[in-house]
């Protein structure tokens, strides 16, 4: 097994144990340009494309996590409320059905991110984000949705001395050995568990049971009809498709990182790529090598970090590092693969776990993440409140997306909630400036914050004037 032996400065840990380049190939070759999550659930149901008109109470547009929340809870609140969905492709294709299952509680993208921006209000989020969370759980149980729920919470590991500085203290902080004896890295040198905010589900089991849930409680949900435009007239609101429209008193728009229906906030998100692979089954000899039995999520503390997970069926899930924006905020398909992106992943991969050498990875693949300039959600109304826009949730959307489509529902519905009269949810983050200033922005942080992870840690002059401005990466 040859390796990189010699500590060079401004290395990674990861460039540091690089493995040699023909082991990376081996363990992509044959690899499917697909998410696992999707190939997993081979029979989920073809739904029909609109046709005509229709008139409904509620209109939801877009059929992911926050979409399928947004319908079903429609439904329990008022069964007799007509409600239809409509998603441009297949319901949970998209970052609903390629993310990592990591289910997190917060609200907010972790505390020092909430703390920075709501300093008065982070503790009553943080207590929202938990119960939302044991809330989520009830739900799946009372809907009879099987997501392969795990309670395991996360270890977030250091791979750097510097990071070990900075989790020492921590709750539930591991030294070394300790880190070594739940998961065994030779590059983890510290870490810290928190086993009460993490839950880690199977993504395309919950987008596709939320989806069966709906159907089941009387929504009217529709694919391969993707929403063109929005008129709002005195008393409704019109939504078209190509081969027809829907006539809504209410409307919700959960269209993640894609086009927003309402212009005017367009350009409070931006699309950015993450990448993932998954390896195909561990046998029992490698599990017993890299240990894990406790099955917790796992990420590292790096600016540009990884996260990883175990599959029911011992497969592990490794993905993150790099963020990729594209000029225009362009997402066409040839965007989804991008080969030096899982040569870098597999690359720190195998020198993460070295005793897995040989083995393969079956799935490759990517999602957009909608960000927003402040790494959390929002929720926007428009038309006198009877449109109501959620995004921006930065990747940590799979349990913060339950709490926006309520928040969401409680906006068109007028209702004078909790969740209404937070400050997060009464303001809007700021927008990304037009191109070329976007694009230039954009990657200028990518590369500072690459630059921060070579050096220790140390953040240079543009990310210290991001922090400044309420712009900065908090977590």
């Amino acid at each position: 097994m040859a390796r990189i032996a010699s500590i060079q400065p401004g290395t990674t840990a990861y460039e540091r144990n690089a493995p040699d380049s023909h082991l990376v190939q081996a363990s992509l070759e044959g690899s499917r340009l697909a998410p696992f999550w999707l190939d997993d659930v081979p029979d989920r149901p073809a739904r029909p494309a609109l046709r005509g008109e229709h008139d409904t109470d509620l209109l939801v547009v877009g059929g992911g996590y926050t979409g399928l929340w947004a319908a079903v809870h429609a439904k329990r609140r008022d069964p007799g409320r007509r409600v239809i969905l409509l998603e441009a492709r297949r319901t949970g294709w998209a970052a609903s059905g390629r993310n990592g299952g990591f289910c997190e509680a917060s609200l907010t993208h972790g505390e020092a991110n909430g703390r920075s921006r709501w300093p008065d209000e982070y503790d009553t989020l943080h207590e929202l984000g938990l119960r939302n969370l044991a809330e989520l759980d009830a739900d799946l149980v009372e809907l009879g949705i099987d997501a392969q729920l795990e309670r395991t919470g996360t270890l977030t590991v250091a791979v750097e001395p510097h990071q070990v500085t900075e989790l020492t203290g921590s709750p539930g902080f591991l030294d070394a050995a300790q880190v070594r004896r739940r998961i065994d890295s030779p590059l983890f040198l510290a870490g810290a568990f928190d086993g009460e905010e993490t839950t880690l589900v199977h993504p395309a089991r919950l987008a596709g049971g939320l989806a069966s849930a709906a159907v089941a409680l009387g929504v009217e949900i529709f694919e391969d009809s993707p929403a063109r435009r929005l008129d709002a007239g005195r008393d409704v609101v019109t939504v078209s498709t190509d081969d027809g429209s829907v006539r809504a008193d209410r409307v919700v728009l959960a269209t993640n990182a894609f086009p927003a229906l309402l212009r005017r906030y367009r350009h409070h998100t931006v699309p950015v790529f993450d990448y993932a692979l998954m390896t195909e089954p561990l046998s029992a000899e490698q599990r017993a090598a890299i240990g894990w039995a406790g099955r917790e999520g796992l990420a590292d503390q790096a600016n540009q970090f990884h996260y990883a997970r175990l599959t029911a069926d011992d497969r592990i899930l490794w993905g993150g590092y790099d963020a990729i924006y594209y000029y225009g905020g362009a997402t066409d398909p040839a965007r989804y693969d991008r080969h030096e992106t899982y040569v870098r992943l597999a690359s720190h991969f195998l020198a993460t776990f070295p005793q897995l050498e040989g083995i393969r990875f079956t799935h490759r693949w990517s999602g957009v993440i909608d960000t927003s300039t402040r790494f959390s959600a929002f929720l926007a109304r428009a038309h006198a409140g009877r449109v109501a826009h959620v995004a921006g949730f930065t990747g940590l959307g799979v349990g913060a997306s339950r709490f926006m489509a309520l928040a969401a529902l409680d906006a068109v519905d007028g209702r004078d909630t909790e969740r209404t009269r937070l400050e997060m949810l009464r303001t809007l983050p700021l927008p990304f400036p037009p191109e070329p200033f976007a694009s230039l922005g954009i990657n200028l942080t990518r590369r500072a914050l690459d630059r921060a992870d070579h050096r220790e840690g140390r953040r240079g002059p543009f990310l210290r004037a991001l922090d400044a401005v309420g712009m900065g990466f908090d977590s």
